[in-house]
Order: structure tokens, then sequence, then C-alpha cells
């Protein structure tokens, strides 16, 4: 694939993400998607968010397929990207427990993916424990605005 080819691949992803039914399941995985538990996580996944998690999840299983059969450089990938490294973050945990019960392959490329990404599993861990400082900050801000009214 020509790096034209390969520069038009990656702005269709971008595309793709912009688009209003996927932004707003980006949204509401990044926003309210939080699981601490399996339970949590099979919740969300069979629950009322079901398909915003399964199109967040899915999209990027795809974006990773891409990279992974060589559609697409992993150099380029990760220079374009950053969001694949937050969501796959908020599934790790989870991802031995839901393939033994639930689907062997269940975000297989993804995990490929981050695993030959220089310090992906790093980048994850980092990822994961920043949402949740944000988390924590948000959770004060209602606090600190009422102590000031």
């Amino acid at each position: 694939m020509s790096k034209q080819e390969e520069a038009a691949l990656i702005l269709r992803l971008y595309e793709l993400r912009r688009e209003s039914v996927m932004r707003e399941a980006r949204n509401w995985y990044f926003r309210d998607f939080n699981p601490a538990s399996f339970a949590e996580f099979t919740d969300a996944l069979f629950g009322e968010h079901s398909g915003h998690l399964r199109m967040v999840v899915s999209y990027w299983e795809m974006a990773a397929a891409l990279v992974n059969s060589g559609a697409l450089s992993l150099e380029l990938f990760n220079e374009s990207n950053g969001e694949h490294i937050g969501v796959f973050s908020k599934i790790e945990p989870f991802i031995a427990e839901f393939r033994s019960q639930f689907a062997p392959q269940f975000a297989a490329n993804f995990e490929k993916l981050i695993d030959a990404t220089p310090n992906g599993r790093k980048r994850v861990a980092q990822s994961r424990e920043m949402m949740k400082g944000i988390r924590a900050r948000m959770a004060q801000a209602p606090q600190k605005q009422a102590k000031t009214a």
C-alpha cells in the first residue's frame, strides 16, 4: 500500500469516529463507562449501553486488524491515534475472564496491536491511572463549587 493510500485509510478511520452515533458511543465510553469489576463490565455489555460499548470496542478491534494485517503501518497508526490506548485500558482487566466465559477471540486483534506497540502495556496502565485521577478531580469539583457558593 502506498503512503497516500495509508493516509487515506487513516483519514477514513478518523471520519468514522466523527459519525454522530459513534461520537455518542465514545462520549458514553469515556465519561460513564468505568467498570471496577467483571460484573460491572458485563452489566454494561448486556445492559442499556450494550450498543455503545460494542461499537467502540469493535471499531478499535477493526482498526487493530488493519494494522495487524499490514494494511496500515504500526508507526503511522500510533502517530495518528491515541484513543485506542484509553479504550483498551478500560477492558484490559476483564479480557481473560470474558474470553473464558463468552468469546474466546474477544479483542484479540486489539490486544495484539497493544502488545506490538512500543511500551503498549505501560501506556495502557498509565492511561488507566490518568483516567482514575481525572474522575477523582471531577468528583471533587461539585464539592468545591458547593463550598464557595
